[in-house]
């Protein structure tokens, strides 16, 4: 073995990452057929040779877990850190946070290094619909565990939030309050809560027999600025909505400019409500009415179950529940005129 042969070297002859390299060498499975021969190969041909003993030193658990998050500027998943990290901290793990910035690829360069540095599990707000490094850790059966977000397919244990229960006590509250016109900012159908919750949407709306043109209904990207833009659009109709449903907390802020932006007032002209109790939008003029779950308990709740699977247990999949907590954005009642339109629509609602 020539001495002067080193990882880095078989990964670049190989084609491949230093980290998939790495895995491969190692008996790892979390690697492809077609990069397992490459490493092999390139292995071979430098006369590369793995060092035993520092393999066996790297085999035992390192009391770290990752953390991958959709978008570490949400406070609600900053929130859902801050449980994990602690519940981590007083079983002596320590937590590796990282930002999938609502990205595949950002999602996968993360989780290749988790598996680099050899993590004893990984929790994940997981991006899209499962492909990439994320079926390759479910198939070398990685502990891992999803958190808010769940897809389709994966035997995996999961923490939720109960978005049927949620929808339904925004949808009921609007309807009290009088509105039968609900513009709906919903998230990407690519993203299990985007889905979950315009279902629940759909649902609601039919179980209260309230409008259902689809022109009240459009898709933001889970971030501010797409939520302006969905509530441009809906305002910009020529039958406009009198409460708007944010599915989640960075949307309902965008949407609150735009709102503002068109000289209107939020619960007054027009009713707002909004997905994820974020600290201060109880501080708003006018304050935010939310539909709301414990981020801190998911994350608390994910990382137990971690843990759990870690030391061999089977952990089952939770789903938390939601709670409206109502205040000045949704005390708009709707027009006389907005009503008028609508039983034009549907007399018999």
């Amino acid at each position: 073995m020539d001495a002067t042969v080193t990882l880095k070297d078989v990964a670049a002859r190989a084609g491949v990452s230093v980290g998939t390299a790495s895995r491969v060498l190692s008996g790892h499975s979390a690697t492809s057929p077609a990069a397992r021969e490459r490493v092999r190969a390139a292995a071979t041909e430098l006369g590369y040779r793995v060092n035993a003993r520092a393999q066996a030193l790297r085999s035992a658990r390192s009391h770290a877990v990752g953390l991958l998050v959709s978008d570490v500027r949400n406070p609600f998943f900053a929130d859902i850190a801050h449980g994990a990290e602690q519940t981590a901290l007083a079983s002596s793990y320590v937590t590796l946070l990282a930002n999938a910035n609502e990205d595949t690829a950002q999602q996968d360069t993360y989780l290749d290094v988790f598996l680099t540095q050899r993590v004893d599990g990984i929790i994940i707000a997981p991006q899209g619909e499962g492909r990439g490094d994320l079926r390759a850790l479910e198939q070398a059966r990685v502990p891992l565990v999803f958190v808010d977000r769940t897809v389709d397919g994966f035997d995996v244990p999961s923490v939720t939030a109960d978005n049927a229960q949620g929808v339904e006590l925004a949808v009921a509250h609007l309807a009290e309050q009088g509105h039968t016109r609900i513009g709906y900012i919903g998230g990407p159908p690519s993203v299990s809560t985007g889905r979950a919750r315009l279902s629940a949407f759909l649902e609601s709306i039919a179980r209260h027999h309230l409008d259902d043109d689809p022109a009240l209904i459009t898709a933001g990207d889970f971030r501010r600025a797409s939520g302006g833009t969905a509530a441009a659009k809906l305002l910009a109709n020529h039958r406009p909505p009198t409460a708007l449903l944010a599915a989640d907390s960075l949307m309902a802020v965008g949407a609150v400019t735009e709102v503002r932006r068109r000289g209107l007032r939020i619960g007054e002209d027009l009713a707002l409500v909004a997905f994820d109790d974020i600290e201060w939008f109880g501080e708003l003029d006018p304050p935010l009415t939310v539909v709301a779950h414990d981020a801190r308990a998911l994350g608390a709740t994910a990382m137990r179950l971690l843990l759990d699977v870690i030391d061999g247990g089977t952990a089952e999949s939770v789903v938390l529940p939601m709670r409206l907590i109502p205040r000045r954005s949704s005390s708009a009642r709707p027009t006389h005129t907005a009503a008028v339109h609508h039983s034009a629509v549907h007399p018999s609602v």
